[in-house]
C-alpha cells in the first residue's frame, strides 16, 4: 500500500478560495484611508516612517529567508502589512533610522525567529514597537500637534512642537487627582479634548492612531465587503473598555468618558487591525471572545493603574501568548465514542 504521509500546514487554517497574498493585499488597501489622513495631518515626516517602515520590513524578510535558504515570500505582502502597522504605532517625530531598527526587529524577531508567517506567536508589528519603547523611550513618548503641521505640512522635523498625547494628559492629571487634585480635573480633559477632534485624528499621538474615521472606514471593507474579520474580538474588545472606563474611569462611579477612551489612543487600530490577526488570535469563536475581554480588561488596567497611558500594545501581546491556551479549551466538543 502506498504510504501516504499528512501534510499540514501553518497557520490561519482558513477555509477559502483566497490567498494570503488577496488576504494581505486587501489589509494594505483598507488602510490606505488612515496612510493618507496620517500625511495630511503630520506631513512629510509621517510618509518617511512609513516608507523606512515597508522597506526594511520587506528587506529583513528577503534576508532572512535567503539566509535560511527558504523560498522567498515577499511578494505576499505580509512582510508590508507589518511595516505599515509598524509605522502606525510611532509617532511622527521619530528618527528614521529608529524606524528602521523597529521594522528589523518586528520581522526578524517577532517573525522569522519562529519560523515566519504562520508560525509565530506575537503580532510582529506590536514586538517591533514593545522593543523600540523598551529602548527608546523618550523617542517613542514626543507627541507633535497635527495642528502645527497644518500651516506647513512639509517643515522639517527640527520645527514641530512636542506635545501631549489625550491619554497622557489623563494619565498626569488621574495621577494627579490621586494625590488630592480636585476631582473635576478629568472632566476638563475631556473638554480639552474634543470628540471631534479625536474622531478626525486632529490631535497628538501616533500616526496611526489618530484618526478614528479613516481607521474604521478601512475596518468596515475588512468586516463587512471582504469578511476577513468577524465581530468577536473588535466588540468584545472595544466594548469592555467602554463598559470599564464608564464605570471606573470619571471623576465617580458610572461618569467615565466612553467615547474618549475608545477613541483616544491605539484602541480603534489595535482592535480591527491587530487584534484579528488570523494567525496570532484565536481559531473558536467563543475563544475570540474571551480574547477580547482579556485584552480589554488588560487595557484599562494599565490605562488606570500602571505607570504608561496607553496598554493596547501589551494587551494584545498578553493574550496573542495566551491564545494557544484558549484554543485548547475552546475547541469543539467531540462527539461519537471510540470502537474497541
Amino acid at each position: 500500500m502506498e504510504n501516504k504521509k499528512l501534510l499540514v500546514t501553518p497557520a490561519p487554517h482558513a477555509r477559502t478560495s483566497e490567498t494570503v497574498t488577496s488576504v494581505m493585499m486587501d489589509v494594505v488597501v483598507a488602510l490606505i484611508p488612515a496612510i493618507l489622513a496620517s500625511v495630511y495631518f503630520f506631513g512629510i515626516k509621517a510618509l518617511v516612517v512609513i516608507v523606512t517602515c515597508i522597506v526594511f520590513s520587506v528587506a529583513s524578510e528577503y534576508v532572512c529567508q535567503r539566509l535560511m535558504k527558504r523560498p522567498i515570500t515577499i511578494s505576499d505582502y505580509s512582510a508590508v502589512v507589518t511595516g505599515i502597522l509598524l509605522a502606525f504605532c510611532l509617532p511622527p517625530t521619530i528618527p528614521w533610522y529608529l524606524a528602521a531598527v523597529g521594522a528589523i526587529f518586528a520581522i526578524v524577531i517577532g517573525k522569522m525567529v519562529f519560523g515566519g508567517l504562520g508560525y509565530n506567536l506575537f503580532n510582529p508589528a506590536l514586538v517591533g514597537r514593545a522593543f523600540l519603547l523598551a529602548s527608546w523611550p523618550v523617542y517613542m513618548t514626543s507627541w507633535s500637534g497635527p495642528e502645527k503641521f497644518l500651516e506647513d505640512k512639509w517643515m522639517s522635523l527640527s520645527d514641530a512642537t512636542t506635545k501631549a498625547s489625550a491619554l497622557s494628559v489623563f494619565k498626569e492629571t488621574l495621577m494627579a487627582v490621586k494625590k488630592g487634585a480636585p476631582i473635576d480635573s478629568l472632566k476638563e480633559v475631556y473638554n480639552n479634548f474634543s470628540l471631534s477632534d479625536l474622531f478626525l485624528g486632529n490631535v497628538p499621538g501616533s500616526l496611526g492612531e489618530t484618526s478614528v474615521l479613516f481607521l474604521l472606514l478601512g475596518a468596515f471593507y475588512l468586516w463587512f465587503y471582504k469578511k476577513h474579520i468577524t465581530w468577536h474580538i473588535p466588540v468584545t474588545y472595544i466594548g469592555t473598555v467602554g463598559l470599564l472606563a464608564w464605570l471606573f474611569g470619571g471623576p465617580a462611579f458610572m461618569q467615565g468618558n466612553v467615547l474618549f477612551h475608545v477613541t483616544a489612543g491605539g484602541l480603534i487600530l489595535g482592535a480591527f487591525f491587530m487584534a484579528t490577526d488570523m494567525v496570532t488570535s484565536p481559531i473558536t469563536k467563543k475563544g475570540r471572545i474571551i480574547f477580547g475581554i482579556g485584552a480589554g480588561i488588560i487595557v484599562f488596567v494599565i490605562r488606570i493603574f500602571g505607570g504608561y497611558p496607553e496598554g493596547v500594545c501589551y494587551s494584545i501581546l498578553l493574550m496573542n501568548a495566551a491564545t494557544p491556551l484558549i484554543d485548547r479549551y475552546t475547541k469543539p466538543r467531540r462527539f461519537g465514542e471510540v470502537k474497541a
